[in-house]
């Protein structure tokens, strides 16, 4: 049987498979480049389309300069010192503790979802309600929070926990069902309890597919985390980007959205290494 590259049986190299996967990243990074020189060309004070010098010079200002004060800043001789003082780091804490303060309150929304999915009276209680909530388009809600929460943390965080949650939910009532109830009455004849039966034979089935929901939630966790920012802050990343917008500072808005990316890839490789640590088992989809 002819084997081709397009066929369902044909297998590349590992060299191959190194190629095809950078492929794509080097013809987008190649037509940048034609595009900003043919612009450079055509106009030297072109902001559209800053050339990597530009941005490596304006990357280099937000991750050196001081978000405050210069004078001060000028003094310190060290580049962690520098850093840690700088418009970047100032960025990407506000945002990293927004973030993580919204991913630590999805969770007892998975273990709602798995009561929902066990016990028939909290499954009628809340399910309908759910439903209902999860076509709500969170963002309609935003001035809503800012009337009830103000403009603070709380606010941005309620965006995200409200436009998440609810699929966090039904993904784990929908993953509670699945469990076959033969598995369920066999741990009742082995003595289990209810909560046995929840934590120990349901729950440890389905933790890797959550964790695997989540981590495929991460980019609408970011969206309205961003949405926040940009409405109603004085720090983050989404802040930054939208400040620098109004002057077209290209060379330093392209970095930071390549830097809340490779923040995101990194998020994403981490829970998708320790999910496969935990649980060798499991096979992402």
């Amino acid at each position: 049987m002819a084997a081709g590259f397009h066929l369902i049986n044909a297998r590349p190299s590992r060299m191959m498979t190194i190629v095809l996967s950078w492929a794509l990243f080097a013809t987008g990074i190649g037509l940048y480049l034609h595009t900003s020189a043919a612009r450079h060309r055509e106009n030297p004070e072109d902001r559209v389309t800053p050339t990597i010098g530009q941005m490596i010079r304006g990357m280099s200002g937000a991750a050196l300069t001081s978000a405050e004060d210069e004078e001060t800043q000028a003094q310190r001789a060290s580049l962690i010192q520098r850093f840690s003082t700088s418009m970047l780091w100032k960025d990407t804490v506000a945002t990293g503790r927004r973030f993580l303060c919204s991913m630590a309150l999805l969770f007892p929304a998975v273990l709602l979802g798995l009561h929902m999915g066990l016990f028939p009276y909290v499954g009628a209680f809340f399910l309908r309600f759910v439903l209902f909530f999860d076509k709500i388009i969170a963002l309609s809600l935003l001035p809503i929070l800012f009337i009830a929460f103000g403009i603070d943390e709380l606010s941005k965080i309620m965006l995200i926990v409200i436009g998440v949650t609810p699929t966090i939910i039904l993904d784990t009532f929908n993953l509670t069902r699945s469990v076959p109830g033969e598995q369920v009455v066999k741990a009742f004849t082995l003595g289990a309890g209810d909560f046995d039966v929840a934590y120990r034979v349901v729950l440890k089935q389905i933790w890797p597919r959550v964790l695997n929901s989540i981590r495929l939630n991460l980019k609408a966790v970011m969206l309205f985390l961003f949405a926040g920012e940009m409405i109603a802050s004085t720090d983050g990343l989404a802040y930054r980007i939208a400040l620098l917008r109004r002057h077209m500072g290209m060379d330093v808005i392209i970095p930071y959205v390549l830097w809340v990316a490779l923040l995101l890839f990194l998020v994403d490789l981490t829970m998708r290494v320790v999910n496969r640590k935990l649980h060798p088992w499991f096979r992402e989809s």
